[in-house]
C-alpha cells in the first residue's frame, strides 16, 4: 500500500482543513487507517483511527469532538476533517494503513505516506 497526504496549509485559530490520504492497492478496503502527527521536537503522536470492516473511528483526546476521521473505500480514500484548530494542532500530519489493527499504537502501522503540514496560527 503506498499513500500519499494532501491537504495540509495555514490556516488561524477556530478555522478548518480537511486532509486526504490517496492509496493505492487494491485491498485497501482490508487495511484499517490511521493519522497520527509530529510536531517539532516531539514524539509522533496518535490522531485518529478508522477500522477497515465496521468503519468505527477511534480519537485522541486533543482532538476528540473537533476532528472527523472518514473513509471512502471505493476511492481509496481517507479523509479527516479538522474543525476549531488551536495553534497546538500545528504539526507534520501523516496518514498510516495497518492490516488487522485498529488503534493508537504507531508500531502496528506497516505503511505511511509522506506527511502533510498543518500550521495554526493564532
Amino acid at each position: 500500500v503506498q499513500l500519499q497526504a494532501s491537504g495540509g496549509g495555514l490556516v488561524q485559530a477556530g478555522g478548518s482543513l480537511r486532509l486526504s490520504c490517496a492509496a493505492s492497492g487494491r485491498t485497501f478496503s482490508r487495511y484499517a487507517m490511521g493519522w497520527f502527527r509530529q510536531a517539532p521536537g516531539k514524539e509522533r503522536e496518535f490522531v485518529a483511527a478508522i477500522n477497515w470492516s465496521d468503519r468505527s473511528t477511534y480519537y485522541s483526546d486533543s482532538v476528540k469532538g473537533r476532528f472527523t476521521i472518514s473513509r471512502d473505500n471505493a476511492k481509496n480514500t481517507v479523509y479527516l476533517e479538522m474543525n476549531s484548530l488551536k495553534p497546538e494542532d500545528t504539526a507534520v500530519y501523516y496518514c498510516a494503513a495497518a492490516l488487522l489493527y485498529t488503534g493508537s499504537s504507531k508500531d502496528e502501522y506497516a505503511y505511511w505516506g509522506q506527511g502533510t503540514l498543518v500550521t495554526v496560527s493564532s
